[in-house]
């Protein structure tokens, strides 16, 4: 049995499929956008944007005035077209194409975001791999919002399997080192119509011994 190659299946999907026909396009990401309003950070805070690919939100976050932006996705392709889409904007984003269970940074961040990546790391290894490197490359203080499917959710997407999660399974992963602030579900309505129920969670990383 060949192994399973991750970046070549996003590779293929970014190049197969306009940026408004894959499942999680949104316009405008309201609920990422309230979360990132509510943490109250600074406009020259660290963001970043785990599996932000062709997402908007780095446009969004160009409007509001924030300077120090980073988007992280493991397709070279879909890093590309946010580019082309943002054009001369797009020197102002610090652009980084890797795998994120192999992401080791010298940055801690502000603000790390992550809609729709996380539950695609379904084994034990890759999940632990994913909190140790949140909990080392966010700064004590600073924020983490988690998107991921809930347990109403699908169960596939983009013929991956995929892990969902509730409040409680969330918070039970990261509560070694982030203390929850809220959580909620929201119902994202896909391209083609479907409704898909996920769960937002956002946590405050502690300080530990160390930092």
């Amino acid at each position: 049995m060949n192994e399973f190659n991750r970046k070549k299946h996003w590779e293929d999907i970014y190049l197969s499929k306009d940026t408004k026909d894959v499942s999680w396009y949104q316009p405008v990401p309201l609920t990422s956008l309230d979360f990132l309003r509510e943490s109250s950070i600074s406009p020259n805070a660290k963001i970043i944007d785990i599996g932000g690919g062709d997402s908007l939100l780095a446009d969004h976050l160009l409007d509001l005035g924030y300077t120090d932006i980073t988007v992280l996705d493991i397709s070279e392709a879909a890093i590309n077209k946010a580019k082309q889409k943002l054009g001369i904007r797009a020197s102002a984003v610090k652009w980084i194409v890797a795998d994120i269970t192999n992401f080791d940074p010298n940055t801690r961040y502000d603000f790390w975001h992550d809609r729709a990546a996380f539950h695609f790391l379904t084994t034990t290894e890759e999940i632990q791999n994913y909190i140790n490197t949140a909990s080392r490359c966010i700064a004590p203080g600073g924020i983490l919002v988690l998107a991921t499917f809930s347990e109403q959710g699908p169960h596939k997407c983009s013929g991956l399997a995929i892990k969902q999660y509730s409040e409680t399974t969330l918070s039970l992963l990261l509560n070694a080192s982030f203390e929850k602030i809220r959580c909620m579900n929201s119902d994202h309505t896909t391209p083609s119509g479907t409704v898909q129920n996920f769960i937002f969670c956002s946590f405050r990383k502690l300080k530990l011994p160390g930092d």
